[in-house]
């Protein structure tokens, strides 16, 4: 596959997903506009509501805490959906979504490492640690990528599956290995999102050697 084709795949996935949240967020959305509320601002309350959500975590409420990370997850959805509709979207708005959503993803991951820890449970810290940190090295390789000037968009599983997944896995951390489930999923999707980056950044950048 080529360096148009692949990024042509690419675009169609992430139109499919933004197309589905877009449904989702925009009767919201119009209500938002009668007020002052920016998506800054709503950025930060999606942030603030994962910092909840691990707190419940660490308190071991995991219930309530994955229907939490379910409304994090969609104040995610949110504030974009509002910037886009006003026509509002800037570079900083960009930079701060993309930083507060990698601080959300690491504090719950946090929250429920500190959880494992205290109930001294050595492979639900192995499993936990290994989440955060291939969520961390997904990030990025995205990062770096662009720094260089390469594309680097694909991936499998994107947040919106992660926290539907990871909510899942609280809401029914009642039933055995529930939880510890959900994160091993988070984990080998991740990895594999891992080598799939990297492999297209070594794709592009043969081709643009070749040019």
């Amino acid at each position: 596959m080529n360096k148009v084709a692949s990024e042509k795949q690419g675009s169609t996935a992430r139109l499919s997903r933004k197309a589905v949240g877009n449904q989702l967020t925009l009767p919201i959305v119009r209500l938002l506009t009668r007020t002052s509320i920016t998506p800054n601002t709503i950025t930060w309350l999606g942030f603030f509501i994962s910092a909840g959500a691990a707190a419940l975590v660490i308190t071991d409420h995991p219930f309530a805490a994955g229907f939490v990370v379910l409304i994090g997850g969609f104040f995610d959805l949110l504030d974009g959906a509002l910037a886009r509709y006003i026509n509002k979207t800037t570079r900083f708005g960009t930079v701060l979504d993309s930083v507060l959503d990698r601080f959300s993803d690491a504090i719950v991951l946090i929250g429920i490492l500190v959880l494992y820890a205290f109930g001294r449970s050595f492979a639900g810290i192995i499993i936990a640690s290994t989440a955060l940190l291939l969520s961390l090295v997904v990030s990025y390789i995205r990062a770096r990528a662009e720094s260089v000037g390469l594309e680097c968009k694909v991936g499998l599983f994107t947040r919106p599956e992660r926290v539907v997944v990871l909510a899942l896995g609280l809401i029914l951390s009642q039933f055995a290995f529930a939880l510890f489930t959900a994160l091993m999923i988070i984990a080998v999707f991740r990895f594999i999102t891992v080598v799939q980056r990297l492999h297209y950044v070594q794709k592009q950048a043969q081709i643009d050697n070749k040019q």
